[in-house]
């Protein structure tokens, strides 16, 4: 088990406004989830999230937007975010979701203080076109290739629970490690009665082994953080996932659903004698 975890906390900027068809994701028009939809977060509580999850230890400050990839309206509210947030929290470590990106788009986040870039392959190549049709796994991993390629920390990983095989699983931990992230995701469908796809069919103990085949695989990246889905999947056993590989979590809130108390979350870490990492 990591004596330190590092903790990242995630902003929706822009809410459920994609016109893509992922069919495990509430932000899509298509769908019609009932979820607060809007265009732009007010810059005032953008930097209240920032605050609130920098003074509960969170090293990581996530700017997610909700559509296919980088078009320049966004590129410049993400910038401009990320200048003011530079200036205000200068120890926070920024990072942007942002789906698909070309290197041109990635270099400049960078040079507007923007330190990673998180974009998840979520299943296999094989398993993709079950779940997506209006754009390709291969799109997404390109972009992953970007973000090595203009300098940018690369976060990628994926969901567990949405209909895939073992077989499938085993891919997509595959295609990851061959993009060598710093940081992996591990996110746990968590099930929207207006979406397609059946609920997460997972239990407890297969998804804390799932973990642990992400670490097994991914041996070199620094963090497998378990993110969206944690309190439904683990429930009361949450604490169990360090002991299985994971050295990070997001704190707080997630995009279109609601995490636990910040509070319920540094005392679990203090019940297992778990520091929360001071630096990367």
């Amino acid at each position: 088990m990591n004596n330190e975890i590092f903790l990242c906390s995630i902003c929706n900027i822009n809410s459920g406004t994609c016109n893509e068809d992922c069919k495990f994701c509430s932000q899509s028009v298509r769908y019609k989830a009932d979820i607060e939809r809007y265009k732009q977060k007010d810059m005032m509580l953008i930097l209240e999230e920032a605050k609130t999850a920098y003074e509960n230890g969170a090293l990581g400050f996530c700017l997610v937007t909700s559509d296919k990839g980088l078009n320049d309206k966004t590129l410049s509210l993400v910038c401009n975010i990320a200048e003011i947030l530079t200036k205000e929290l200068p120890k926070l470590r920024l990072i942007a979701c942002n789906g698909t990106a070309n290197i041109e788009q990635l270099l400049i986040l960078k040079k507007a203080g923007i330190k990673a870039y998180n974009h998840n392959l979520e299943t296999s190549r094989e398993f993709y076109e079950q779940i997506c049709t209006t754009h390709s796994w291969d799109e997404r991993y390109e972009t992953c290739k970007n973000v090595n390629e203009a300098g940018l920390v690369l976060i990628s990983g994926g969901i567990f629970g949405l209909g895939e095989s073992h077989e499938d699983r085993i891919s997509m931990l595959e295609s990851l490690k061959s993009l060598n992230p710093t940081s992996v995701p591990i996110n746990f469908y968590h099930h929207n009665k207006a979406l397609e796809l059946q609920p997460n069919p997972l239990t407890i103990d297969e998804a804390l082994e799932l973990i642990r085949l992400t670490r097994d695989i991914i041996a070199d990246a620094q963090r497998i953080m378990v993110a969206g889905g944690r309190e439904l999947m683990f429930g009361q056993r949450q604490k169990e996932i360090f002991s299985h590989g994971a050295n990070s979590i997001v704190i707080g809130n997630y995009l279109t659903t609601s995490g636990r108390a910040i509070s319920q979350d540094l005392e679990m870490l203090k019940s297992l004698n778990l520091g929360i990492a001071k630096g990367v």
